[in-house]
C-alpha cells in the first residue's frame, strides 16, 4: 500500500489471470456505475444516501471529497477549508523529510496551532476525479481483430491522446484514458490536481506506526495510523505551486465526522484509488508469482532490510534518513511472505485451474467459440513457462531491487540528463544548475558508508542468484576480471573515485565537468551495466509478453461471456473505486475468533520499553489511566482499530470508511495476515480491512496533543 511499491511496478513484470467475479462483499466498483449496478444492494446494507449524493458530475457529491494522495495513497476532505485526514504511514515522507535531530517529528509528533506553522512539501499533490466517461465504443472502433498488440496498443495510444486533449480544456485539466478487463473497455478520467499540500498534524510514531514491522499486517492491532495536510490554491481557487500568497482550498465537499461508533454488521464503504490487482490471473501466472517471483523479493528484503536496520539502530541520523526507504521495504517484503504462504494455504492454483477447466469445456462446446478461445490457454501456459524455466521474473527483480533499494545505484539514472549537456562543445555552469539542485535532494536523506554496504551487498547478491549469461557485463569486464569477485573491494574503489556516491564528488564533477571522466565513472558504468540488461530482457521477451497479453484479453472476454449470471468488476488500476461491506469479525483458524474492534488498553497489555515498536508515550499512559477519553469514549473505553470485510488493497492507504450516513468513522490502513493472497483471489471468509477507528484520531489530536483548533474545524456528529 506504499509509495515504493509503484516505483518498483514501474519495471515489467508478468502476471496474467483468472477469476475475478464477485463474491458477497468482493468488488471495486467504479463511481459512474454505481447506481446502475450496486446501489439497490447497498440500500439494503444500510445506505441512506441517494445515488446522485454519492457520484455526480452536475453536482457536489461524496465523490468530491476522495482524493488521490500523492499518487500512492488515498486521503480525505474532512473540512470546508481543504483539511486532509490520511494516514501516518501515507505522510510518512513528509514527516521525515521535516524531520532532523533537533526537530524529530518521526519521534515526537507535529502539531500545527495555526495555519502559518504548516508546513509545505515540496513535489506532493491531491488530485480530485472531476468525472469519467465510457470511452470504449471510440476507442474499440480505432482497433481491429487483425491487428498484432504492438499495432493495437499504437492505435489505442493515438485515440486516447486525441481524446485526452480533447477533454483538457487547454490544459485545466489533467486528463487519462484507461484501460479495463485487459483492454476490453475504456475509460477516460478528468482530474483536477493541487501542487501546494502543507503538513498540519501527525502524531509520534510510538502511535501513529505503532506496533513496527512486528504487528504489520496483524490483527489484533492498535495502530493509530493517521496524519493530517490541507490543500492551497491560489487565491482564486485554481491549483498552484507554493506561494506564501496562497489560500486553504474552498472544498466543495467534505466530510462529516461521526463518533456515534458502530456495531456488528452495521453498513461500511470505503473510497480509494487501489492500486493493482490481478483477480483474472490463470494458474500459470499464479505459479510463476508463487515459485518464481515472491521468492527473489523475499531474499532481496531480507538482504537489504538486514544491512539497513543495523546501521539505524546504531546511528539516529541514519534512523532518520532511511525511515521511510526501510518502512516501504519492509512493507513490501513482509506483505510478499504472506502472499506466497496464502497462495500456498489458499490452494489458489487448484481454484484457477478448475475455473480454466470449465473455460475448456465451455470453449469445446462451440465451433465458434472454440476458434475464437481455443488457443488462449495453451498460449498462456507457454508463455509462462518460457519465462518460469528461463528465470526471467527472478532475473528481473534482482537487476531492478538494487536500483530502489541502492540510492547510489538509481542516482545514475536519475541525472542521466547529464550526459547530453556534457556532449555540447561549451556547456554554461547554469546548464548544471537543475543537477546541483537534483544533488541537494538525493543526498539529504544518503548515508555514504550504508551506501556502499547495500551496493557490495547488492552486486553480490545478483552474481549469487543471476545465471551467469544473464549477468550485467559489468561482472566480466571489471568485477571479475580486476577484482576477482571481491564485491567489497569494488564498492571501496567506486566510493573512494565515483562522482555519484558522495555530494562533494558529484558538486565537485559540475564544477569541472568532463564527458569523459562520466564516461569512465565506475559508478555510472555499474549503473548502466544493470540497467542496460535489465531492458534488454524486457525487450527479449517482447513476443512472449505480447502473446500473454493478447491471450488474457481474449480470457477476459470469454469469462465474461461465459459467466453471464455475474456482475464482473475491473482489477484495480489506480483509479477511483468504491468497495461496500460491513463492520466484521472473523474466524482466522479452528477454534480462534477475532472481534472486530480493539482497545487501548490493547496497547498498554503490548507495551515494551525495550522494543522501539511498542514504546508508549507516557502522556498516552496517563490518559489511559485517567480514562480521560472526552467525548471519544465507547461505554468507558477507547477504541483504536477496527475490521470491515471491505475489498481494497495498495493504494487504499488512507482510504475513509464511511457510514450509511454519509458520516467517516475511520481510515482503512491495511489488510490482514491470514488473506494475504487477496489481490489475487479474494477469499470472504477471510479477507479483511484494519482501519483506525476516527475516535481514536479525535482523542489523540484532541486530549494528546492538544490540536483544538483542528478540532474545532471538523463536523462533528
Amino acid at each position: 500500500m506504499k509509495k515504493l511499491l509503484l516505483l518498483w511496478l514501474m519495471v515489467m513484470t508478468i502476471s496474467l489471470g483468472s477469476r475475478a467475479f464477485n463474491a458477497p462483499d468482493e468488488g471495486m466498483w467504479l463511481p459512474m456505475l454505481i447506481e446502475r449496478l450496486n446501489y439497490v444492494d447497498m440500500q439494503k446494507m444500510g445506505l441512506k444516501l441517494t445515488a446522485e449524493e454519492i457520484y455526480s458530475i452536475n453536482h457536489s457529491s461524496l465523490k468530491d471529497a476522495i482524493v488521490n494522495f500523492g499518487n500512492f495513497c488515498t486521503a480525505s476532505v474532512v473540512s470546508p477549508d481543504g483539511l486532509l485526514f490520511t494516514n501516518h504511514h501515507c505522510g510518512y515522507d513528509a514527516i521525515q523529510n521535516h524531520s532532523s535531530t533537533e526537530h524529530n517529528y518521526l519521534e515526537n509528533g507535529f502539531w500545527a496551532i495555526s495555519r502559518d506553522e504548516e508546513l509545505p512539501n515540496e513535489g506532493l499533490t491531491a488530485t480530485f476525479l472531476v468525472r469519467m466517461e465510457d470511452v470504449t465504443p471510440q476507442v474499440l472502433a480505432a482497433v481491429s481483430d487483425t491487428m498484432d498488440e504492438t499495432e493495437r496498443q499504437e492505435a489505442v495510444g493515438k485515440i486516447s491522446d486525441r481524446l485526452e486533449e480533447q477533454a483538457s480544456d487547454s490544459g485545466r485539466y489533467d486528463v487519462q484514458v484507461k484501460g479495463f478487463f485487459n483492454g476490453n473497455e475504456y475509460y477516460l478520467f478528468v482530474y483536477k490536481t493541487y501542487k501546494d499540500v502543507r503538513l498540519v498534524g501527525a502524531p509520534p510514531s510510538s502511535i501513529g506506526k505503532f506496533g513496527g514491522d512486528t504487528d504489520n499486517w496483524m490483527w489484533p492491532r492498535h495502530t493509530g495510523d493517521f496524519s493530517i495536510f490541507r490543500i492551497y490554491t491560489a487565491p482564486d481557487g485554481s491549483p498552484a505551486p507554493y506561494s506564501k500568497d496562497n489560500i486553504p482550498l474552498k472544498a466543495s465537499y467534505y466530510l462529516p465526522v461521526s463518533i456515534k461508533g458502530y456495531t456488528k454488521d452495521d453498513f461500511a464503504m470505503i473510497w480509494g484509488y487501489p492500486g493493482s490487482t490481478d483477480r483474472f490471473r490463470t494458474s500459470y501466472g499464479v505459479d510463476l508469482t508463487q515459485f518464481h517471483s515472491d521468492p527473489a523479493i523475499i531474499n532481496l528484503g531480507n538482504i537489504f532490510l538486514e544491512i539497513m536496520k543495523k546501521d539505524m539502530d546504531t546511528n539516529p541520523d541514519v534512523d532518520i534518513q532511511y525511515a521511510s526507504i526501510y518502512a516501504q521495504l519492509a512493507n513490501f517484503w513482509k506483505n510478499k511472505v504472506g502472499e506466497a504462504r496464502d497462495l500456498h494455504k489458499q490452494h489458489v492454483i487448484q481454484e484457477k485451474k478448475a475455473i480454466e477447466d470449465r473455460f475448456t469445456q465451455w470453449v469445446n462446446a462451440d465451433p465458434a467459440r472454440k476458434e475464437k478461445y481455443g488457443q488462449v490457454l495453451p498460449d498462456m501456459e507457454q508463455g509462462y513457462s518460457y519465462i518460469a524455466n528461463n528465470k526471467f521474473q527472478e532475473t528481473l527483480w534482482y537487476l531492478q531491487g538494487p536500483l530502489f533499494a541502492c540510492r547510489m545505484i538509481l542516482f545514475p539514472i536519475q541525472t542521466r540528463g547529464l550526459e547530453g549537456i556534457l556532449e555540447k562543445k561549451n556547456p554554461a555552469s547554469s546548464d548544471f544548475d537543475r543537477f546541483r539542485a537534483q544533488a541537494d535532494d538525493h543526498f539529504r536523506d544518503y548515508n555514504e558508508a550504508l551506501e556502499q554496504k547495500l551496493f557490495a551487498a547488492a552486486l553480490k547478491m545478483i552474481y549469487d542468484n543471476v545465471d551467469p549469461d544473464k549477468l550485467p557485463d559489468i561482472y566480466s569486464t571489471v568485477i571479475l576480471k580486476k577484482y576477482k569477485g571481491d564485491f567489497n573491494a569494488f564498492a571501496a574503489e567506486v566510493f573512494k573515485k565515483s562522482i555519484f556516491t558522495s555530494k562533494d564528488h558529484f558538486l565537485a564533477f559540475l564544477d569541472k565537468p568532463s564527458l569523459k571522466k562520466y564516461n569512465d565513472d565506475l559508478g555510472n558504468k555499474t549503473t548502466q551495466s544493470l540497467y542496460s540488461t535489465l531492458i534488454g530482457l524486457n525487450a527479449g521477451l517482447g513476443a512472449v509478453t505480447e502473446k500473454l497479453n493478447h491471450a488474457k484479453r481474449l480470457f477476459i472476454a470469454g469469462l465474461r461471456e461465459m459467466m453471464t449470471e455475474k456482475v464482473f468488476y475491473p482489477d484495480a488500476n489506480s483509479t477511483m473505486r468504491m468497495t461496500y461491506g460491513k463492520v466484521l469479525d472473523y474466524y482466522p483458524a479452528d477454534a480462534v475468533h477475532y472481534n472486530y474492534v480493539t482497545h487501548l488498553y490493547g496497547v498498554m497489555q503490548k507495551e515494551d520499553p525495550n522494543n522501539e515498536e511498542f514504546i508508549v508515550p507516557q502522556k498516552l499512559k496517563d490518559l489511559y489511566q485517567a480514562k480521560d477519553y472526552g467525548p471519544y469514549g465507547d461505554n468507558g473505553e477507547m477504541i483504536v482499530c477496527f475490521l470491515t470485510n471491505n475489498d481494497i488493497t495498495g493504494g487504499n492507504s488512507g482510504s475513509p470508511v464511511i457510514n450509511g450516513n454519509g458520516e467517516l468513522i475511520g481510515l482503512a490502513f491495511d489488510g490482514n495476515w491470514e488473506a494475504m493472497s487477496g489481490d489475487i483471489e479474494f477469499i470472504p471468509a477471510l479477507q479483511r480491512c484494519i482501519n483506525v477507528d476516527i475516535r481514536y484520531v479525535l482523542f489523540i489530536i484532541d486530549k494528546y496533543a492538544g490540536a483544538k483548533n483542528i478540532i474545532n474545524e471538523l463536523t462533528i456528529r
